[in-house]
């Protein structure tokens, strides 16, 4: 298929909209529906004009000047975040009017500007207004408008202070300190409902990007998903798939799509569970670094994932001792299923959302039990397991 097999698929690293994303990895390459809506009945399931696209939306259309002036003339201390689409810029408007204020006034917003060559970006940033110009929920990042002036193309977004998860997970320093084990949950039951609502019957959209860089978390660490250029609609009437060529972002792919480019929401729930398993192992899919046999998360963690005594070879240390040993199966296990390689035996976003929805129910009256006294509740307090081979 014409595929280039370096670590990216897609010809390009996105930017985040968020702070501190500045340094983009080159390695990758029942849900709450009273609180989500539709600004129209559904998405089109056939592709539109572009002319239609920018009119049906819902979305502000900013002067280049406007926003020119909202991030001080795209000074490079307002950078956020760069990538093969361009730079992100932060900016400032006013709440009401959207028109630019000064710096420090008004709220926050992300400004990511196109570069000025190449149809591919230019079909992207158009499937972003198709797509974010239509959908709202809490867990996908809100789309406030775009540019398109002369060769001039720009999206504006909210601010998401606390950037990507992709960094929260991998950077070092001091302003990136390791994530709780509840904090990652969260982020995983929060980024698992905006998936099922873009899987459901309504919207019947194919995310086909799903990876932590894509997954902006604002100040409270609600996860939103963000950069939709590669969505595409979902299968219509009795076909089981949506022919597509390959791109996306190598390590997170599902095999069966990268061996035929047959694309369905399965594809995407194999995508989660690569995500699940960073957020539980603090590794990157994909990591030359690491030593031989390591390179690929997935294929180094399996074995271990499917024997509940070894998982613990799998997990973060820098979360040891915040979670309990049958939790931690638990997730082990779902993490498993999302990336069975038949697509069949995957669960559906929804049944996952379910599934971490217990999880954090019941840790949450694991917690209550804690404070009132009773200190039963068995955390893993044993030696973590040797670090010889899987088949010393």
């Amino acid at each position: 298929m014409g595929l280039c097999w370096s670590n990216r698929i897609k010809a390009y690293t996105p930017s985040n909209t968020g702070l501190n994303s500045k340094n983009v990895s080159k390695d990758e390459k029942s849900l709450s529906s009273s609180s989500s809506k539709f600004s129209s009945s559904s998405i089109p399931q056939t592709p539109r004009s572009e002319g239609e696209i920018l009119q049906s939306s819902n979305l502000k259309n900013f002067s280049f000047a406007e926003l020119r002036n909202a991030t001080r003339n795209f000074r490079p201390d307002s950078v956020l975040g760069e990538g093969g689409f361009g730079s992100v810029f932060k900016g400032w408007i006013d709440e009401q009017s959207l028109t630019a204020t000064k710096p420090g006034s008004g709220v926050v917003i992300a400004v990511k500007r196109l570069n000025q060559e190449g149809f591919q970006g230019h079909r992207e940033w158009l499937a972003e207004i198709n797509y974010l110009g239509q959908l709202q929920h809490p867990n996908l990042v809100k789309l406030i408008g775009y540019c398109f002036e002369d060769d001039h193309r720009l999206l504006v977004y909210e601010f998401m202070p606390r950037g990507s998860m992709e960094n929260h997970l991998f950077r070092r320093g001091s302003h990136f300190q390791p994530l709780s084990w509840n904090i990652r949950m969260k982020v995983a039951l929060g980024a698992a409902k905006g998936l099922a609502f873009l899987h459901d019957d309504d919207a019947k959209v194919i995310y086909r990007d799903f990876k932590t860089s894509n997954i902006l978390l604002d100040s409270k660490y609600n996860a939103k998903l963000s950069d939709f250029g590669l969505a595409r609609d979902g299968p219509t009437g009795d076909k089981s798939h949506v022919s597509t060529r390959v791109m996306g972002t190598y390590g997170y792919a599902a095999p069966e799509y990268l061996a035929t480019g047959h694309l369905t929401a399965k594809s995407d729930v194999y995508s989660f569970g690569v995500v699940l398993l960073e957020m539980l192992s603090g590794r990157r899919a994909i990591d030359k670094n690491r030593p031989t046999g390591q390179h690929n998360l997935v294929e180094w963690a399996k074995p271990y994932l499917t024997n509940k005594r070894r998982v613990l070879h799998v997990l973060d240390t820098r979360i040891e001792g915040q979670y309990s040993l049958s939790r931690a199966q638990k997730v082990a296990s779902l993490t498993v299923q999302c990336l069975d390689v038949e697509p069949k035996f995957r669960p559906s976003m929804d049944e996952v959302v379910q599934a971490l929805e217990q999880l954090q129910e019941s840790n949450k009256k694991e917690s209550n039990t804690r404070a009132h006294g009773d200190t039963n509740d068995r955390r893993t307090s044993y030696p973590r397991p040797s670090r010889s081979p899987l088949f010393a």
